[in-house]
């Protein structure tokens, strides 16, 4: 239920994952609170913490004290020698063990257990992999009936009952489906182009101007839901979207079905005022009430923002159903906050940052520049 490489997804230096690692400091520092209301405060306390300028007395606000681990986490990227000992990537494929990993479609460490699967399929090795719908803290029982047929089974020198490599359980549909690998075949990847007027359709775009928005460091757009240790999951994204630094672009009603399953990601054509912005972008699934559930996002930060050009943005992975009568939606904002830490538009490290800048974002889609989301798609072209 973890990764190889622990801390690193969450300190690209293209993206900062702030709430996780920073939580985790936090609730290191501090001994296990005693009553409820003890635990509460405790929460509040920790979330207020994260508006602290700079960051790299968050911890201090939090906890009373200086946390090693949370200075590292602001100071040094995913590149920095100071992980060197906690990245085991390379070892995974000589790993010798049968191996069950099970994930969420929310769980912070996702992409990690992908990739730790991959590459022990690629190696030969007894490898499986199961990913429900949960976040990393909010699991069913299928965690605890996976380590009774897998893992009992071993321990009694018998082998496991089969089954499929991949047990996936495919959002929307609200089922399971076994698959031969990650990611499964026969899903090709079919690129939705953002439109004028909050469009979002297979066709190209035709000349338009760009959209815009304005992006407020002091009132970060807030994460809601999405893939965090706590609070996340599928999530109404109606208030979200009726924010004014949040963009969406939303196809017409679906007259079948549409499945996706795999990695999704995204490529935008941005220009900001300033030169150090984000691109956040999300995958959302909209009801016939017209209720929006984010489905998957990802986030790109960006340096030499204030030329136009394309933000590639990596999605988390997905397996979901849009129902027939339902519509897709995308959303592009610059944030959010605090699952990411804020950008404060000035290249100032967000560890030191004490000042920030507003932002003038612009979104393009247009002949030459195609902003879209690419879906992969069963029985897509």
């Amino acid at each position: 239920m973890t990764e190889s490489a622990l801390t690193l997804e969450f300190l690209r230096a293209d993206g900062l994952s702030l709430e996780t690692p920073f939580t985790w400091g936090v609730n290191n520092a501090l001994p296990e609170p005693t009553g409820v209301l003890r635990g509460l405060a405790q929460m509040r306390r920790k979330q207020r913490a994260l508006d602290t300028l700079p960051l790299s007395g968050a911890d201090v606000a939090a906890t009373g004290q200086r946390v090693e681990y949370i200075q590292d986490i602001l100071t040094h990227d995913a590149d920095s020698p100071r992980w060197t000992g906690l990245d085991h990537r390379h070892r995974v494929p000589e790993a010798a063990v049968p191996v069950s990993s099970v994930g969420g479609w929310f769980d912070i460490f996702l992409p990690g257990q992908i990739r730790d699967f991959q590459a022990l399929q690629a190696a030969g090795r007894h490898a499986r992999l199961t990913i429900g719908p949960w976040t990393h803290a909010n699991l069913d029982n299928t965690p605890t009936r996976e380590l009774l047929s897998f893992g009992l089974a071993l321990a009694r020198g018998e082998r496991p009952p089969e089954r499929a490599p991949v047990r996936l359980y495919v959002m929307g549909e609200e089922a399971w489906g076994d698959f031969p690998s990650w990611p499964p075949p026969g899903y090709r990847p079919q690129r939705f182009h953002l439109q004028s007027g909050g469009a979002l359709s297979t066709g190209a775009p035709a000349d338009s101007a760009p959209d815009r928005y304005r992006y407020d460091p002091t009132d970060p757009t807030p994460a809601v839901g999405g893939a965090r240790a706590a609070g996340g999951g599928r999530k109404d994204n109606t208030k979200l979207e009726a924010r004014p630094d949040v963009l969406t672009y939303t196809t017409t009603v679906l007259d079948q079905d549409v499945e996706v399953v795999g990695e999704v990601s995204a490529e935008i054509w941005f220009r900001s005022s300033r030169p150090f912005a984000d691109v956040f972008v999300r995958l959302c699934d909209v009801d016939g009430r017209g209720r929006s559930v984010n489905v998957c996002d990802g986030l790109v930060s960006l340096s030499g923002a204030d030329k136009l050009s394309r933000a590639t943005v990596r999605l988390w992975p997905t397996a979901y159903r849009f129902r027939r009568g339902h519509r897709i939606r995308v959303q592009v904002s610059s944030g959010a906050f605090p699952r990411y830490a804020r950008n404060p538009g000035t290249g100032v490290s967000p560890a030191t940052a004490t000042e920030l800048r507003t932002a003038d974002q612009e979104v393009f889609h247009a002949p030459a520049r195609p902003s879209a989301i690419i879906l992969p798609m069963h029985g897509a072209r």
